[in-house]
Parts: structure tokens; C-alpha cells; sequence
């Protein structure tokens, strides 16, 4: 037995040698048929001494049974998101905020590196033996992948030498272009479906159920991170973290480099640049991160994400493509908008069939036809879209784009205010287009929160003419749901429960629930408070309406006609009839306090409280909340994946707050 377990420990110490300079170095010193040899020795002596079988064994790699779901990790420190740079004058900025806050007029040193496109993961060691591997998830909790990570060989199941008694490392799980290619040849020799592109491939690999099919695919990981580290002593920089990755037996990425401030981040972002194309994997930009630790502690975190580090984005990629045909699609409002589609082509590594055109006015300014040789942009995940035709290549009989008279939807006139780009369907709800987003939006979680009532089911029963306005959701009855697809008893008993769940609401929740044109959380909040009643409200004037704060002649003009409607008052009353109240009172007198006077608008998700509670919490300090970025904005605060506000702040030079000087707002100080 003693001899036994004496050869087994010494396989596994050979084998996990060999996996490090074949995974990590690049660099076996034997061949795969010795490999394969010693793997084979230590799977019979283990099979022949099942005691001996332990948790960090080779042959461990790939064990268990297929699972049903994941279960969630939650994180010991919080995995970060980044910032995003586009242009060099971002990295100036970013680099600028950083001596600024570290009160140095020194160059600072970075550490640059690649920034893979792919999955990011949290791999998790107790006293140098791995433990559990999750997701990013939402930064705070993700889903547990360790069965599958186990099955990646470049992630040591012990890490070489002394580790800590616990530390979290943070990675990024890629799929190599050469692995993606054979996964994709075998695929199709099977008559199977073919992957988009290595990302897509390597986060379905990783978040297969079943680890054996996991093991096949060719993924590999990068390291770059710490997050919880519990004993030992932590490196002082970025590099020597990186340094000790390398000894543990995690690889990193050999592109990483110091550099020295803005000129020397730009340079090695030109280089890299320059040989991307070259390299054995997708990155889609590089990351400069602040190099010594004890500045990264000072500089902190806004949100979500590290005020020492910044994503400097490569140029959205781009292709040219065929515009086959122009399709306009109906909104809630009845809005028109033109949808391309397009000869399929890759364009950031996925399959692009149609683009947005926005509007005519975007058509005529592009000199868009149908036939045209077109220009599509697709950056990540964002909704591809049509950047230019190229005139000089057009073909002859190149279509013209016509804006429809009717409605392609319901037949109803198509109408086009003066000054306005959106054309508009005139049909309302006699429109299933306009019935079908007005009751999704009716339904959904920030209006009346209606549990169950998806977008297949308001598609279901608004085609059968079950459902034409909200009035008609509170008079379904189980019998009629479960007789639908995919229904049954139980899921009907559960929407009429829901249903009924969501008939006591708040009159801000209401308003913003019946889809008036241009009012939105916000402005809803600001007319419920003006006039306290529903009654109020709709016995009241244009001039009364334009009373209300951050109102102006067109929303109160749209407040006032909606609610003048015949059609509008008849769905409203049926909604009080069948059960659907709110609580009323006197109109709220507007709260003074140490914030009295300001406008602030907020956007992005913030980490400390959500939206709601931070837009609570600086009303009853004076604060008037703005539905969009103007002028007479006193502060935009913003949190992280902040969109159009904040570039419109930028623009109009508005104080931008992150969550610190939020904090500092709702302590009474103005930052």
C-alpha cells in the first residue's frame, strides 16, 4: 500500500509538471505518447486503490454527473467591470483624473496589457488546493462553473509552492482561434450548428451542464487579478501580482508590459494594434492599470468599477455588405422606425442580417437606397448599425426609400409632425403593433409589475383578440389562459394571481404605466406629487399641467390630450371598475432642504442603493429630479454602463457626480 500511494503521489507531481510547461510555458519536454503513458499508470493504480483518489488528481479533471442548473457563488471581494476609452484624448483624461487624485505631477507607471474577449471567472484556492470557480455575474454573485473549470487545463487544481490560506484569481477563459477552427470543422462534418465566433463558443463551453462536453472544447484561460486574499503578504504592484501568478503555475499573458504615462500606453495600444491580427486569440482593446497597489488602494472605485484602470477600445469593427430591402417596424408610440436588412455578413465576430437606420431623416442625410454597397458597424453588443453607403458603387435600378403612407402593420394613415424625424402610425390601439408593445410596457416591472405576463403571451392573446387595451388584462379568466400554448392550469392560476397581486399600485407607477407620449418615470413622479389625485390631473390644463416643474408646452400638451381622449377615459375607468386603485391624497408640497434649487439627474445602475432609493433620498432634501440632461441641470450623478445623459452632460459641461460625491449630495453638500 506504502508503495502504492508513494507512485501515485509521484505521478501526479510529473503529470502536474508536464501540464505546467505544456499549458502555462509552452514548452513540453515530453512527447504526448508519455503523457498519455504516465496518465494511464496513475488512472489503473487509483482504479486498483480507489482510498488513494483525492480531489487534486489529474485524472479528477473531468468527474461527476451532468447538473440541472448552476448554483451562485458570492464573491469575497466583488469582481470589477472597467471603464471604457475610445480615443487617445479618453486615455489623456483617464491618466490626467489619476495624477489629480494621487496629487503627483510624476508620470505614472502602468501596466499594460491585451484585453481578451471572453469570459471572465473567479478561481478560488484554500491553502493552494482548488476550491470552486464562478462567473462574474452581476459582480457581487455569480454562477458556479467549477466542474467545468476543472476540465481547463491551464487552471491548476494545486498551486506550486507557498499560497496564501485563501486568495481568489481573477482570469478571462478564451477560446484560441486554431481551437475554434477545428471545434467548427468537426461541428460541420457532423451536420451540426456552427459557432459564431471563440467568445460565443467559450462561454457556452464553460456554462455547459455536463463537464465531459466541457472537456472537449479547447479552452484555456489568462490570469490578471486578485480578489480575496487571506494571509501571506500581497505584491506591491501589478507586475510582481502577475510574477507571482507565474510561479503559483498561472499563466498570464506574455503581452503585458510596464509603461510610462500617456505617451507610453498610447504606443504599446499602436502596437498591439498593429499586430492583432497575428495573434493566437480575439482581444478587442488593451487595459492600462495603475502599477503600484498602494495607488490603486488610494485612487479606490466609482460604482462598479476601479478609478486605476481603463478599457482602451479598439475601432468598432466594420464590414461591407448588400442592403437587400428597408422594413419599418411600429413602437409603442406608433413611431416608424426603418430596420435594413442586409446580405448576412460577419462584422465583430457575428452574423449581421439587419441594422438600424433611425429615421428618414438619417435615410436622406446617408443617401441610403436599396441595391447600395453599405458600411456596417457592430461594436460588442451594441445594435449593428448602417454607418454610409458608397455611392460609387451603386448598381442601377438602386431603390429609392420611400416612408409608407400606412401603417404597414394596421393600414392606418402614417403621419409626420413638422419638425419632427419620427413618422408616426395614427392608429393607437386599433394598431395590434402599437396594443402589443403598450401592453408589454403596461405590464412590465417599473409600471404595474404583472408577473408572467411576457411577450409571447401579450403576443398569444392580443392575436387571438383577447387582449386589445390594459382594461381587458383584468378580465381574463384562468379557463381562457390555460387553453393557450404553453399555458396550463397552474401557470394560469399563477398570471391571474399576478394580476390581481398588481392591482393596488402607486399613482406615479399608474401614470408611467399608461404609456403617455414623452412621460416617464420621472415626469410621472413630478405630476402624481403636483396634483395628488388622477382626478386632479385630468380635469386640469394645458396651462395648469405646465405648472408642474420640469414640464414643458409639448409634454403637457400630450398629458392633456391624452387624457381628453374619449377612448383614453373609457380605458381608465374600466381599470377602476375592475379593481385597479392607488393610493390618493392632497397635492405634495415640494420639499425644502439643504438641496432646495437643484436639478440632478441620474443614470447607469449605482452600487450602493439602486436609482429609486437614491432619487428618494434627494427629493426629501430639496432636489427636483430631472428626466433628461438640459441646461438648467445642476448634476448628472453616474453609475456604471451610463449612456446617452452622460455623454449629453459632457457635452454641456454639467458637473458629473460619481458615488461618492452623490454621498457627498446627501449629506447636504454641494460638490
Amino acid at each position: 500500500m506504502s508503495t502504492a500511494a508513494a507512485r501515485v503521489a509521484a505521478l501526479r507531481e510529473q503529470l502536474a509538471r508536464h501540464d505546467y510547461r505544456y499549458y502555462v510555458l509552452d514548452d513540453p519536454e515530453v512527447p504526448d505518447a508519455e503523457y498519455d503513458r504516465l496518465m494511464l499508470e496513475l488512472r489503473a493504480l487509483e482504479a486498483a486503490h480507489p482510498e488513494l483518489v483525492s480531489a487534486d488528481s489529474p485524472t479528477q479533471r473531468v468527474s461527476g454527473k451532468p447538473g440541472t442548473e448552476f448554483d451562485e457563488v458570492r464573491h469575497g471581494v466583488p469582481m470589477l467591470s472597467l471603464d471604457n476609452a475610445f480615443a487617445d484624448d479618453d486615455v489623456v483624461d483617464f491618466d490626467r483624473r489619476v495624477r489629480e487624485r494621487l496629487k503627483s505631477t510624476a508620470e505614472v507607471e502602468y501596466c499594460a496589457e491585451p484585453k481578451l474577449d471572453g469570459l471572465a471567472i473567479s478561481v478560488r484556492y484554500e491553502r493552494g488546493e482548488f476550491v470552486s470557480t464562478a462567473t462574474r455575474g452581476d459582480g457581487t454573485t455569480g454562477e458556479d462553473v467549477s466542474a467545468n473549470a476543472r476540465t481547463i487545463r491551464s487552471i491548476p487544481l494545486r498551486l506550486r509552492g507557498d499560497a496564501p490560506a485563501t486568495v481568489e484569481i481573477r482570469g478571462e477563459v478564451y477560446m484560441p482561434f486554431a481551437g475554434f477552427r477545428r471545434l467548427n470543422a468537426e461541428a460541420a462534418a457532423a451536420g451540426e450548428k456552427l459557432f459564431v465566433n471563440p467568445r460565443n463558443a467559450a462561454a457556452g463551453a464553460l456554462r455547459q451542464l455536463d463537464p465531459a462536453v466541457t472537456a472537449k472544447r479547447p479552452l484555456a484561460v489568462y490570469f490578471y487579478a486578485a480578489g480575496e486574499w487571506r494571509g501571506g503578504t500581497e505584491p506591491d504592484t501589478q507586475r510582481r501580482l502577475l510574477e507571482q501568478f507565474n510561479a503559483w503555475g498561472l499563466r498570464t499573458n506574455p503581452e503585458t508590459r510596464l509603461v510610462m504615462g500617456v505617451a507610453g500606453c498610447l504606443a504599446y495600444y499602436r502596437a498591439l494594434a498593429a499586430r492583432r491580427e497575428s495573434l493566437a486569440y480575439q482581444i478587442d482593446g488593451v487595459v492600462y492599470k495603475v502599477n503600484r497597489r498602494a495607488d490603486q488602494d488610494a485612487l479606490g472605485q466609482v460604482s462598479r468599477a476601479p478609478r486605476w484602470a481603463v478599457a482602451h477600445k479598439f475601432p468598432a469593427d466594420e464590414a461591407l455588405t448588400t442592403l437587400r430591402d428597408v422594413e419599418f417596424q411600429v413602437g409603442r408610440t406608433g413611431v416608424l422606425t426603418p430596420v435594413a436588412r442586409l446580405e448576412p455578413v460577419m462584422v465583430g465576430g457575428a452574423t449581421v442580417t439587419n441594422a438600424t437606420l433611425h429615421n428618414m431623416d438619417e435615410i436622406e442625410r446617408k443617401d441610403v437606397r436599396i441595391g447600395d454597397t453599405v458600411v456596417i458597424r457592430r461594436a460588442g453588443d451594441v445594435i449593428p448599425e448602417l454607418v454610409r453607403s458608397l455611392p460609387e458603387r451603386r448598381p442601377r435600378g438602386a431603390k429609392r426609400i420611400v416612408l409608407p403612407a400606412t401603417c404597414p402593420v394596421c393600414g392606418s394613415a402614417v403621419a409626420r409632425e413638422e419638425d419632427e424625424a419620427a413618422a408616426r402610425c395614427t392608429g393607437g390601439f386599433v394598431c395590434s403593433a402599437q396594443r402589443k408593445e403598450s401592453l408589454r410596457h403596461f405590464a412590465s416591472r417599473r409600471a404595474l409589475d404583472i408577473e408572467g405576463m411576457g411577450e409571447k403571451l401579450i403576443d398569444q392573446l392580443v392575436d387571438r383578440g383577447m387582449l386589445a387595451t390594459p382594461a381587458d388584462l383584468f378580465e381574463l379568466k384562468p379557463e381562457a389562459l390555460a387553453a393557450l400554448e404553453r399555458m396550463g392550469e397552474k401557470s394560469a392560476d399563477n398570471v391571474v394571481a399576478a394580476l390581481e397581486r398588481s392591482k393596488h399600485t402607486t399613482l406615479p407607477r399608474f401614470l408611467y404605466a399608461l404609456g403617455i407620449r414623452d412621460v416617464g418615470e420621472a415626469t410621472a413622479a413630478s405630476l402624481a406629487a403636483h396634483f395628488g389625485t388622477l382626478g386632479a390631473l385630468r380635469a386640469a390644463s394645458v396651462e395648469q399641467i405646465l405648472e408642474v416643474p420640469d414640464v414643458g408646452p409639448i409634454i403637457a400638451a400630450h398629458v392633456h390630450g391624452f387624457f381628453a381622449a374619449p377612448a383614453n377615459r373609457e380605458v381608465i375607468e374600466r381599470l377602476q371598475r375592475s379593481g385597479v386603485h392607488w393610493n390618493e391624497g392632497p397635492p405634495v408640497a415640494r420639499a425644502v432642504g439643504p438641496l432646495d434649487g437643484l436639478t440632478v439627474v441620474l443614470t447607469g445602475t449605482l452600487a450602493s442603493m439602486t436609482r429609486e432609493q437614491a432619487g428618494d433620498a434627494l427629493q426629501a432634501m430639496g432636489a427636483k429630479l430631472g428626466a433628461s440632461v438640459s441646461k438648467r441641470t445642476s448634476y448628472v450623478v453616474a453609475g456604471s454602463d451610463a449612456g446617452s445623459k452622460l455623454k449629453r452632460a459632457q457635452e454641456l459641461g454639467i458637473p458629473v457626480l460619481d458615488e461618492s460625491g452623490l454621498a457627498q449630495l446627501l449629506r447636504g453638500e454641494r460638490p
